[in-house]
């Protein structure tokens, strides 16, 4: 899925219900989740609306002003059966980088992981600042070559490599081929 089909692709109805739904259950007026999140109020008030059109970083902005998963926001309610295929799921575009995360399951009740599909083209690479304490990402390279990790100190990996690493520190995701695609599991402990 490119990065194009993914900003098309984004579930906007889902997000502004999502938002909206969270936003309530945290008490919270739109000026503030704004202000936490550091988004024009009329961002958010154009993503509650299912108007606007989120990058990822937005999304996982306003995820922490509202102290959720990712997942949470972007996630249609599930059948008890599920099936994605290929370029299939909601999928949210990098704005700053050629990075597609397609959401594959995200933590059912009482359980704390999310479970993303990842396609990333080489150039920019996608910088993301830290999550909510306590967050580990797992990522398995599945093709291509990339770094990964802690932005300190990335990891080079290739197939079928693994790297664990602290989410709650800044870290990145930099393609070396293109192509590269990974699993990437967001573990809340």
């Amino acid at each position: 899925m490119t990065k194009e089909e993914a900003r098309s692709g984004a579930p906007l109805e889902v997000i502004a219900e999502a938002l909206r739904r969270e936003r309530a259950r945290a008490g919270l007026s739109l000026t503030e989740v704004a202000r936490r999140a550091g988004v024009a109020k009329s961002t958010l008030s154009q993503l509650e609306t299912g108007t606007g059109n989120p990058s990822v970083e937005t999304l996982w902005a306003l995820g922490v002003a509202l102290d959720v998963p990712f997942s949470r926001l972007v996630e249609p309610p599930r059948p008890r059966v599920r099936v994605i295929r290929a370029g299939e799921g909601p999928a949210v575009a990098s704005e700053h980088a050629d990075y597609v995360a397609t959401l594959l399951a995200s933590c059912p009740p009482n359980a704390r992981r999310d479970l993303y599909l990842i396609t990333v083209e080489p150039g920019a690479p996608r910088e993301s600042d830290p999550h909510m304490p306590g967050v580990v990402e797992h990522v398995v390279l599945c093709s291509g070559r990339a770094l990964i990790g802690v932005s300190t100190e990335p990891v080079e990996l290739s197939p079928g490599d693994y790297v664990a690493y602290p989410g709650d520190l800044p870290h990145v995701f930099h393609a070396l081929e293109p192509g590269t695609v990974a699993v990437l599991v967001s573990e809340h402990v």
